[in-house]
């Protein structure tokens, strides 16, 4: 690779413990144990840019951190990235800064829906989709997604049901899917779309893994679709893309004035500020200069991807990686083993000394399985497998 964003800069390992890491300092409250390999909480263990770092770094020589404004040239950035890496050609009046996707989840389902009123999610889900509902006092509508040759699709014909019968106005859609790894194809996207046409349904799109997609597939974005125009809002960010996701800042992209001012309303009464000196820096220089950088991610989390699945096939045939399409999240179908969740979770936690996410933190679908986060060096990931190969081998031993 060019830039020296080969393999070997990604094999790099950095030590993140006593830097305030939720990944890594959150071990003690998350799972018990201070010591278990961490691979849950989405973000990636590799360097960010060094662009990103060196502007950073500029900009702190400046000793004055005052209030902030979104520059013209952030706006540019988000309107060039889009054209680029998406083909989709959007417009300034169309963005709206945020404070980070969960926020901007928690904003629509405020802007688009009354307490005591239903509001749809596709479990098994990214779970603040759930909280985002129940905490706000709506009534939470699950469309499961449905497993079927070892792939996750939509029952269109239940989510229909759903609108139906609960009168909900509001889809929270995951695109690409965390934590199954599906990127939809434009032929389910155009059936959602009709669905919503048909049920006069709002969606909020939350594609913040839109730039992780696996070279053999194609990330298509809802709004560029006929019929997205006055009801799908779309979150994106470079906080995934490019490891910059405790700087809390993120996009909307809303073509619809009457939704655009709806959402922005719901922000204006929390009085939260977006911005900060550094993370307008960090997103700018993201979209503007990381793109080599993302493209020699892509092939080390495609190479990383295929490692787990060949290792799995070879020593842990009881354990099946749901085939991952995008994002650095692997599902995984340890429902072979015959453990409860609690077993389960003993079992990752105590015996192979592993920090993934349990699969029930997703909804009741995701019983059985847990999410794998392969955002780091293949040596830890390498580690984690062979950790989890000797403790089920020790386990057989004992039975």
């Amino acid at each position: 690779m060019s830039n020296g964003f080969d393999s070997s800069y990604f094999d790099q390992i950095i030590n993140r413990e006593g830097t305030g890491s939720t990944k890594y300092d959150g071990r003690q409250a998350m799972f018990g144990k201070p010591d278990v390999i961490p691979v849950w909480v989405a973000d990636m263990d590799f360097a960010t840019p060094p662009a990103i770092t060196d502007a950073l770094m500029e900009r702190a020589k400046h000793p004055v951190y005052g209030y902030t404004l979104f520059p013209d040239s952030l706006y540019e950035s988000i309107i060039d990235w889009m054209q680029q890496r998406h083909n989709w050609t959007i417009e300034r009046d169309w963005i709206v800064m945020c404070p980070g996707v969960v926020p901007s989840l928690n904003a629509a389902v405020m802007a688009f829906s009354q307490p005591g009123e239903s509001v749809i999610i596709q479990p098994p889900v990214y779970f603040p989709f759930f909280s985002a509902v129940s905490q706000t006092g709506r009534m939470l509508v699950q469309n499961p997604l449905v497993l079927q040759n070892n792939r996750y699709v939509i029952d269109f014909d239940h989510l229909e049901q759903c609108v139906q019968e609960t009168g909900a106005r509001l889809l929270l859609f995951c695109s690409p899917h965390n934590p199954v790894g599906r990127v939809w194809s434009p032929d389910e996207l155009n059936q959602l779309l009709q669905i919503a046409e048909k049920q006069d349904l709002i969606i909020f799109s939350d594609e913040i893994h839109a730039d992780l997609i696996y070279p053999e597939h194609k990330h298509t974005v809802l709004a560029t679709l006929t019929g997205s125009e006055d009801r799908v809002m779309t979150a994106m960010a470079p906080s995934k893309t490019f490891n910059i996701p405790g700087l809390n800042l993120s996009t909307l992209i809303v073509p619809d004035k009457k939704l655009r001012k709806a959402i922005t309303d719901v922000f204006n009464t929390w009085h939260i500020s977006a911005s900060n000196p550094f993370s307008v820096i960090a997103f700018e220089t993201a979209y503007r200069q990381g793109e080599a950088w993302l493209e020699a991610l892509l092939v080390y989390l495609r190479d990383t991807r295929d490692y787990v699945q060949d290792f799995l096939n070879n020593y842990l045939p009881q354990i099946k990686l749901i085939p991952s399409e995008g994002t650095y999240l692997l599902w995984l179908d340890c429902r072979a083993l015959n453990m409860s969740d609690a077993e389960l979770k003993h079992f990752f936690i105590h015996d192979a000394g592993v920090g993934m996410s349990p699969g029930i933190l997703f909804g009741e679908q995701g019983s059985g399985f847990v999410r794998l986060n392969i955002g780091a060096p293949r040596e830890t990931i390498r580690q984690v497998l062979n950790n989890i190969r000797q403790s089920q081998s020790l386990l057989k031993s004992n039975k």
